[in-house]
């Protein structure tokens, strides 16, 4: 139902110090200058991703199952029916969801979720093409082996790469050995193609015991895929467990470490593997510890924030921020927390077609926010 707060669209108007000079190593915590964060839909229930439609609507996963469409101008939503059903339990459910790179022909939707089997829970991806209100001719094109009995990292999201071919995250789930093992897809980045099948230079294609579909391995949990918009190449974020979430480039055939190389400990304190760089793992290009729990990864290129441009945004569930990266080549060299005051879990972020940055909430009563340029009203 439209609530009030939707049809007036209330905006909230953020005051923010920028920073004059970012230089390696250093750190800022402060809100923003002169931009508006508006509040385009409240009471999702824990929304967990969201895709641009060609029309201005706004796709958004819940993960309790259901799939909305949001008119961003007022807030109006919409059910989309023909999604599959999901395992909504712990970290599972509706997840990340994808458009075919070629949408206005194709109107496929791509979803990861949890599903049920016999032997537990696993992460599997389908698509349906978007008619209406429905997501029409649903399919499932893959399902990770084996299941397992832990309600938690799923991985899951998902992201086209230039070639068309859609890759896919897997966590660990709760299993670490299985990150290290090629005969699993637990903790790894999967690369299919369109309709689910191998591409044929995928890095273990006949390799005895090892499952075709892997394209890099040694991951715990990564919830953050995102293109570089100039080099096409892919980066990644996965959440380590007391420490040492990484930001990594992916690379076919590599070995990312997890369990055996990361800066991470257990929750109890003992240290769990060595930390990076060792000889045969590729270590990552930064990592956070103590750990931000990282989720939704974007690069800015849009026109709406320039002094932005080239800068990476990372949501943070944990610390309850938005992180702003500047880079340099592959270097992070200064990060700033955005949006301290707000208390948000970041699930999301996604620069949209308008340049601004949208993000979700993960709350019962999450929202859709938009981070678009506007006066600071704060000032006389």
């Amino acid at each position: 139902m439209t609530t009030i707060f939707h049809r007036l669209r209330v905006s909230q108007t953020l005051t923010v110090l920028m920073l004059a000079l970012l230089t390696s190593g250093c750190e800022a915590e402060a809100p923003l200058a002169g931009h508006r964060l508006q509040i385009l839909a409240e009471g999702l229930d824990h929304p967990w991703a969201l895709a641009f439609l060609p029309d201005s609507g706004i796709l958004v996963t819940e993960r309790s199952g259901r799939l909305l469409r949001i008119d961003p101008d007022d807030g109006q939503r919409q059910a989309i029916g023909g999604v599959p059903a999901v395992a909504a339990r712990g970290q599972g459910g509706l997840l990340d969801i994808a458009l075919h790179p070629e949408f206005r022909r194709t109107r496929w939707v791509y979803l990861s979720y949890a599903t049920a089997t016999d032997s537990g829970l696993t992460t599997a991806v389908g698509r349906g093409r978007l008619e209406g209100a429905r997501l029409a001719e649903f399919e499932e094109l893959f399902r990770a082996q084996p299941p397992a009995e832990a309600d938690q990292h799923f991985g899951s999201r998902l992201l086209f790469d230039r070639a068309g071919h859609l890759l896919v995250t897997v966590g660990d789930r709760r299993r670490r050995d299985w990150a290290q093992r090629l005969d699993t897809h637990a903790g790894k980045v999967l690369r299919l193609t369109a309709d689910g099948g191998i591409p044929p230079d995928n890095p273990f294609v006949g390799q005895t015991g090892a499952l075709p579909e892997i394209y890099s391995y040694g991951h715990r949990n990564p919830q953050g895929l995102a293109l570089h918009p100039e080099t096409g190449r892919v980066w990644l974020h996965e959440h380590g467990p007391r420490g040492g979430d990484e930001i990594n480039l992916v690379v076919a055939g590599a070995n990312y470490g997890w369990p055996l190389v990361t800066f991470g400990r257990e929750y109890h304190g003992p240290t769990i593997g060595v930390e990076p760089p060792q000889p045969g793992f590729v270590s990552p290009l930064h990592h956070w510890t103590p750990s931000i729990a990282p989720s939704g990864l974007a690069f800015y290129s849009g026109e709406g924030f320039p002094e932005w441009r080239g800068d990476l945004f990372v949501g943070a569930l944990v610390h309850r921020h938005l992180q702003r990266l500047r880079l340099r080549g592959g270097e992070v060299i200064a990060q700033e927390k955005l949006l301290t005051d707000q208390g948000w879990r970041i699930r999301d972020v996604r620069v949209g077609p308008d340049g601004y940055l949208y993000l979700l909430t993960d709350a019962a009563d999450g929202v859709l926010a938009r981070l678009e340029p506007g006066p600071d009203q704060s000032r006389p």
